[in-house]
């Protein structure tokens, strides 16, 4: 049965298991409810890049911080269609749309409903993450065929305040609440290496876990430490206290998605493994994450190979309707 009233106390137990004991733990979790050694396999493009009002300290888009990042207007609904299918042909079964917005103006929105109902006619699962999201824009997303909306909690409420100063974690917790009652499925997780302590990973995954419906998707970002913001001097991570991350939401989440996400670039082959064994079973695919570097997909391809992993069957091609 999938608990929703874990307690902090609880999490933060799981997190102070003996490494071999909690990823013996997560890798069980992960066999009674996930199909083992499957990944599922996303593409992310940035859809509008930079000039975002908000302050987020670790990301490269705000344009409070001087991090040389070229900007780009949205674009193209023919452009974007194109990534998709070129996306598709790789192997990605989830296209996901990413556009650095506080939350979305009336004419760009009717612009990425239009992209959503042509990805969605490539028999690509769509996803986006556009900002906060009204009620009313929430349900013209899911009108337009929108599967997934990715709006990360990013850390614990405690120490949310020292990351973020322009929405508060209740707006994060409200727009999140806006999808679930459109019916869309939630992408949700958070970022680590920010400073936190421990007992804010596990306030963060406690919070995710305790939503009245876990999120679909789960993804575990590890900090990119970006030039000019105000994070990039942020103290390195202990790459085994990522791990126990990924390890505590299989556990939390058994039937979630949980992504290895953002700073796989920097991880080696063998420190991904270990996450696939904590139960991770989401990646995102392609040579770059909105604006930050991944790896790419010949060399995925032979870490798949390597730990005979197999990437989630694409959706079938849609049937051309009758006359």
């Amino acid at each position: 049965m999938t608990r929703h009233d874990w307690t902090l106390a609880e999490v933060e137990a799981l997190f102070a298991q003996p490494f071999m004991d909690l990823l013996f733990a997560a890798q069980q979790a992960h066999r009674r409810h996930q199909a083992p050694n499957t990944v599922q396999v996303s593409t992310l493009l940035s859809i509008k890049t930079g000039s975002c009002p908000e302050d987020c300290a670790y990301c490269p888009q705000s344009v409070r911080y001087d991090t040389g990042l070229e900007t780009d207007e949205l674009l193209e609904v023919e452009a974007v269609v194109e990534r998709a299918a070129a996306a598709k042909r790789a192997g990605a079964t989830r296209f996901c749309m990413g556009a650095a917005y506080r939350s979305p103006k009336p004419k760009d929105l009717r612009k990425v409903v239009e992209m959503i109902e042509q990805v969605k006619s490539l028999g690509l699962e769509t996803c986006a993450t556009l900002g906060m999201l009204s009620a009313a824009q929430a349900r013209e997303l899911k009108t337009a065929g929108l599967d997934y909306y990715n709006h990360n909690i990013d850390t614990s409420p405690e120490y949310y305040e020292k990351v973020i100063s322009t929405r508060s974690f209740e707006d994060r917790l409200d727009t999140l609440q806006a999808v679930r009652d459109a019916g869309m499925h939630v992408c949700c997780g958070g970022i680590v290496g920010m400073g936190e302590t421990p007992r804010d990973r596990a306030a963060m995954l406690h919070t995710l876990a305790t939503l009245p419906v876990h999120p679909e998707s789960v993804p575990i970002n590890q900090l990119v430490r970006v030039p000019g913001t105000p994070l990039a001097q942020a103290e390195a991570l202990d790459p085994f206290d990522f791990v126990r991350t990924i390890a505590v939401a299989r556990i939390l989440m058994p039937r979630s998605h949980v992504r290895l996400s953002a700073g796989r670039g920097d991880m080696s082959d063998e420190l991904q493994a270990l996450c696939f064994l904590a139960g991770a079973n989401s990646i995102f695919y392609g040579e770059k994450l909105l604006t930050t570097g991944n790896p790419d997909c010949a060399h995925d391809r032979r870490l798949f190979a390597r730990l005979n992993l197999v990437a989630q069957a694409p959706a079938p091609e849609p049937v051309a309707a009758t006359a």
